[in-house]
């Protein structure tokens, strides 16, 4: 009976061998990170109801998402190898992308800008306005583009660096206007009365550029094209039913993440549930490129066939 102890041995080998070098068994799992952008917020229900629903490890892929550290945590984290996948601020991708880091964006999460000037007084009245800006470089160009569409000399507001306390000092009348975000500054300053004119920057000639996206190592794209079209598919599915069933998005977030508030989560995801997911513009991102260079968020405007592959 030696040789049916072989030939089982064989077998058991064959076997063992075809589950390949890491151990696991044909058809589980592949363990995926997703970094935010920021802390969870309303824009990020796609994904939460994504994993809630299973929709993830129904296309192979098993994805735990993580809160930053800092808004500079993701980038960081991706071309380190400790994410595999990340949520950026399209600036951010620009940025990195010409710093030499090897990231590719593969979906839209929010395919519409979010970034404008909030303002106490009208568009015109920004010429002898105290404007707040956070310092970054997209903060300029944000408020320039706004202030040209306008008909103001960008050069006329007094610029103010505030950090990111646009609301406190917008609500304490220390500035008349900031550079800020429709879905999250917009609506905490409307939720404590204060009047202001939301200037979005696409209304004031920018490209309706998709503000968040899914972003990846470029590795990551060419060496596991499946796992990279499983999770941008998932998220795509994920906003699809965020954007037919509002409350599914808000129950799942709020079931992830303690300590939100339902009024406030349910305020900024009526700003951003009508552009989340879709698909990238080829002739938005050539005339966003040019726009980020032209305002000089970045020298030169991204390649956008190298940065957007898919």
């Amino acid at each position: 009976m030696t040789w049916v102890v072989a030939l089982l041995a064989a077998v058991v080998a064959l076997v063992a061998g075809g589950c390949g070098d890491d151990g696991a068994e044909p058809g589980a799992s592949r363990e995926a990170t997703l970094v935010l952008d920021f802390a969870p917020n309303a824009a990020h229900a796609p994904l939460y109801l994504a994993r809630e629903r299973g929709l993830f490890e129904r296309r192979g892929a098993r994805v735990e998402i993580r809160a930053p550290g800092a808004s500079t945590d993701a980038p960081k984290l991706l071309s380190a190898g400790r994410a595999d996948f990340a949520i950026l601020d399209i600036q951010d991708l620009a940025i990195a992308r010409e710093r030499g880091l090897d990231l590719v964006a593969v979906a839209p999460l929010v395919n519409r800008p979010l970034a404008a000037v909030l303002s106490r007084v009208p568009p015109a009245a920004l010429a002898g306005a105290r404007v707040g800006v956070t310092g970054l470089p997209s903060d300029d160009a944000v408020l320039d583009t706004v202030l040209r569409g306008a008909g103001v000399d960008p050069g006329a507001p007094e610029r103010v660096t505030i950090g990111f306390q646009s609301v406190a000092a917008l609500a304490a009348g220390r500035v008349d206007a900031a550079t800020a975000f429709r879905n999250a500054e917009a609506v905490e300053l409307r939720r404590r009365g204060v009047p202001l004119r939301v200037l979005g920057v696409e209304r004031f000639g920018a490209p309706p550029y998709p503000e968040l996206v899914v972003v990846t190592r470029g590795e990551t794209a060419r060496s596991e094209p499946e796992l990279v079209e499983a999770v941008a598919a998932a998220i795509e599915e994920g906003a699809a039913a965020v954007r037919s069933e509002p409350e599914a998005g808000l129950d799942a977030l709020l079931a992830a993440v303690a300590g939100l508030d339902r009024e406030t989560q349910a305020a900024q995801l009526e700003v951003v549930r009508d552009a989340l997911g879709g698909e990238f513009d080829r002739e938005v991102l050539e005339r966003w490129a040019r726009w980020a260079a032209e305002r000089g968020i970045v020298t030169d405007p991204p390649d956008v066939a190298a940065a957007f592959p898919r």
